[in-house]
């Protein structure tokens, strides 16, 4: 097929990025917005010569596992790409995603993944959003989220997947800047001032953050800006983030802190965390409970056992497993993580967990070669990019009994699992977990076990 030509074609499939599949004559064209089972009149947009890229121009079939996007710009926003799927369907294509990855990439072929464990709603579940900030063409100041694929911003209005006083808060926001005259940030021209705005809110305790990202060391008039945000019931932390560098990375070293402790607090089950500007923490609290027990029920800890959590973050998981082990040591890249990490096994009351600053791939080979670190489990929650080879060879000299594996890329987790298990390994359990509803993104928890 050429580009501009046109044809009715049934979705077979939906790719990994969300985009639905079907065929013309036996030529694949990957298509937006479409869903498995619809029957669709469309254009292609851009051929190559094994497949193609199409629109929809006619729904004439609708599939029976199509839903009304509550969304009206869920098409547009890059945010969502699956609102027009049932629930139901979108747990299903998760669940042969991470199955497919683990047969197709780990060669895994007799594995069988159990049903992903969903929300039970799968709306306004996000505790935390980065809006970036720029000017519409007539003039007017857009906060959104960018278009997917783009960096040109969408204006959301109200965003199904966060947290409702967002809305509340850009306004003001807005406001402020209207009234003076504060400019939001251009890319092309790396002008203007306000880059980003970022909202956390605590999931149990309704502790509010808000963080400007600014291209600049001060905001005019910033005791105004105070003044507007200390309206807004439980906002109990306000911020600047400073980042000048012309790049796509949103959250800069640097950071002023305007009102309050500079974090907010929130808990995963009993366990409570410290949580600030530039701190990972899980986006969905209630659905990272049933991650986080997950992996605490496939490390399968009696009281005894010495645990490595690498890539630990603010120590979510490892006070998590603390609780239960001999000892727990934690790896984390980020200084300002790792010092929130001591801070939160100190207001738990944890004094049987230690951190180290550092990359997980350096850190745990030099204690190895140098110290002779043991462990009796050790828990990986990687990047999307998975566990650089070296760290893994580390796991196999190190032999753990156990091995949890936290994964937010089923394609790097089962490339990964395959590495350990031609070392010695086997898969134990596998288990999805549905934190980020309406995209197409899981969350997947694996336990690997040394054969005897």
């Amino acid at each position: 097929m050429e580009k501009n030509d046109t044809a009715e074609v049934r979705i077979e499939d939906i790719a990994e990025d969300g985009q639905g599949i079907g065929r013309a004559g036996g030529y694949t064209l990957f298509i937006k917005d479409a869903v498995p089972g619809d029957l669709v009149e469309v254009k292609v947009i851009k051929a190559k010569k094994n497949y193609g890229y199409a629109r929809i121009l006619r729904m004439i079939e609708p599939s029976p596992d199509r839903v009304e996007p509550r969304c009206p710009v869920a098409g547009p926003c890059g945010g969502c790409q699956l609102q027009a799927m049932s629930y139901e369907s979108q747990l299903e294509f998760k669940r042969r995603k991470i199955e497919n990855h683990l047969k197709r990439i780990g060669g895994f072929s007799d594995i069988t993944v159990p049903p992903v464990i969903g929300m039970e709603d799968p709306f306004h579940y996000r505790n935390k959003a980065q809006y970036p900030v720029g000017r519409s063409k007539d003039g007017k100041i857009l906060m959104g989220f960018y278009a997917g694929r783009t960096h040109s911003i969408i204006e959301t209005g109200h965003c199904y997947l966060g947290q409702p006083v967002n809305d509340e808060i850009l306004k003001l926001i807005r406001e402020y800047m209207e009234e003076n005259r504060v400019e939001p940030y251009d890319e092309e021209r790396h002008s203007g001032l306000v880059r980003h705005v970022l909202i956390r809110v605590g999931y149990h305790t309704g502790e509010i953050m808000v963080c400007l990202v600014i291209n600049g060391r001060r905001l005019p008039a910033v005791h105004q800006l105070k003044e507007k945000l200390l309206t807004v019931k439980g906002m109990s932390c306000i911020s600047l983030c400073v980042n000048q560098e012309k790049s796509n990375v949103i959250l800069g070293e640097k950071l002023i802190n305007l009102y309050g402790p500079g974090y907010i607090t929130d808990r995963i089950g009993d366990i409570r965390y410290q949580i600030s500007p530039l701190s990972f923490y899980q986006v969905n609290p209630q659905q990272t409970e049933k991650l986080y027990g997950k992996a605490l029920e496939f490390a399968g800890l009696k009281g005894g056992e010495v645990v490595w959590d690498l890539y630990c973050g603010i120590g979510t998981i490892s006070l998590f497993l603390a609780r239960k082990a001999k000892r727990v040591y934690g790896v984390e890249i980020v200084p300002a993580a790792v010092e929130n990490a001591k801070k939160n096994a100190r207001i738990n009351g944890i004094a049987n967990a230690e951190f180290y600053v550092g990359k997980a791939e350096d850190v745990l080979p030099e204690m190895y070669r140098q110290k002779g670190v043991s462990a009796d489990v050790i828990v990986v929650d990687p990047p999307r990019a998975g566990c650089d080879e070296v760290l893994l060879d580390t796991i196999v000299k190190m032999a753990p009994q156990r091995v949890v594996y936290v994964s937010c890329d089923s394609a790097t987790l089962a490339r990964d699992l395959r590495w350990l298990c031609d070392r010695g390994y086997e898969i134990g359990g596998v288990q999805g977990v549905d934190m980020f509803g309406q995209t197409v993104h899981v969350e997947t928890a694996c336990l690997l076990e040394r054969k005897a």
